[in-house]
């Protein structure tokens, strides 16, 4: 007869999961407290198929990285829309229209998960990472009391999962 195993005894004794809630991710230029939300590395590899007579073999094709996003708080001071305007003057500056050299604009970024005691666990970093989008978001007098938030796109070139 088929034997039900428990959840118990599926689970190892000494299981702790991650926690979306305990990660800190550092941007240079912006301050970590600021972050509200932030997204992991997306990563998709296209596959390409090799045809011969009436039959095809599968293979693995180009990997690549989709787009974070990030959500800040914007408080009073320090201010988070001042922070992200100042990265935004290294891809373009409005004022006198010229574009920034790619060693100013790109940043590395790091994305670290914490256990409960606030030892890093996983460590992403994220290389040459660059804004695509700054959406400073909508004013309105029936928003109530919600804080104000800054979304931000961003595109990098390469991930690594160091631990």
């Amino acid at each position: 007869m088929a034997e039900t195993l428990s959840v118990t005894d599926l689970l190892p004794n000494k299981f702790e999961p991650k926690r979306s809630y305990r990660w800190i991710l550092a941007i240079e230029g912006i301050d970590s407290f600021l972050i509200k939300t932030a997204a992991r590395p997306n990563i998709t590899i296209a596959n390409e198929t090799i045809k011969y007579i009436n039959s095809y073999r599968k293979i693995s094709g180009r990997l690549t990285f989709g787009s974070m996003s990030v959500t800040l708080h914007d408080p009073i001071a320090p201010s988070g829309a001042q922070q992200v305007m100042e990265w935004v003057r290294t891809h373009y500056e409005s004022v006198s229209g010229r574009a920034g050299y790619v060693d100013f604009y790109k940043r590395d970024i790091q994305i670290k998960m914490l256990d409960p005691v606030g030892t890093v666990i996983e460590l992403w970093d994220v290389k040459g990472a660059f804004l695509t989008s700054a959406n400073f978001n909508t004013l309105s007098y029936d928003g109530g009391e919600a804080p104000l938030e800054i979304s931000l796109g961003i595109e990098f070139d390469n991930c690594v999962l160091q631990y």
